[in-house]
């Protein structure tokens, strides 16, 4: 059946035919929960910290991030092993997933996070054995230069 244009309501301003579903700006809240979403991914997509450590800063700058280490005290209590960002004046911590990587600036190394934060050390350069090879001493002596350079290995 199909109606004729005189068949079909007019529509009424002081009555909804149907349920909205908008809401009124503050309603939900959702602005926080947009703001701290785009902290959290603004703390995460640069991918560096300060350093690692379980004291917080007393004056943290707007943005900085740190490595939450075991043991944190203060506002960090509780929060070992997390990233742990300074957003609009107060504490963001975010838990490392699987794959994540960090620079830790104070010491130049990428972290990397599976299960728990690891870093790789300096391997030991070759001494003593029965048979010294000079140029593959080298060639390795010059590959872990190359390595800790990149900041993959630490300085040591």
């Amino acid at each position: 059946m199909v109606r004729s244009p005189r068949s079909i309501p007019r529509a009424n301003p002081s009555r909804c035919v149907a349920r909205s579903t908008a809401t009124l700006a503050g309603q939900t809240q959702k602005e926080l929960y947009l703001n701290e979403s785009l902290a959290r991914i603004d703390a995460l997509l640069h991918g560096a910290v300060e350093a690692q450590t379980g004291t917080p800063p007393t004056s943290p700058q707007e943005g900085q991030a740190w490595l939450v280490a075991a043991s944190p005290t203060g506002v960090w209590s509780g929060q070992a092993g997390k990233i742990a960002s300074y957003q609009q004046g107060q504490w963001l911590f975010q838990a490392p997933r699987d794959g994540l990587r960090v620079l830790n600036r104070m010491t130049g190394q990428e972290l990397f996070f599976f299960g728990s934060w690891k870093s790789p050390a300096k391997p030991a350069m070759p001494s003593g054995g029965a048979v010294i090879d000079v140029q593959a001493r080298t060639a390795i002596a010059a590959l872990v230069d190359s390595l800790v350079a990149a900041g993959i290995l630490p300085i040591q």
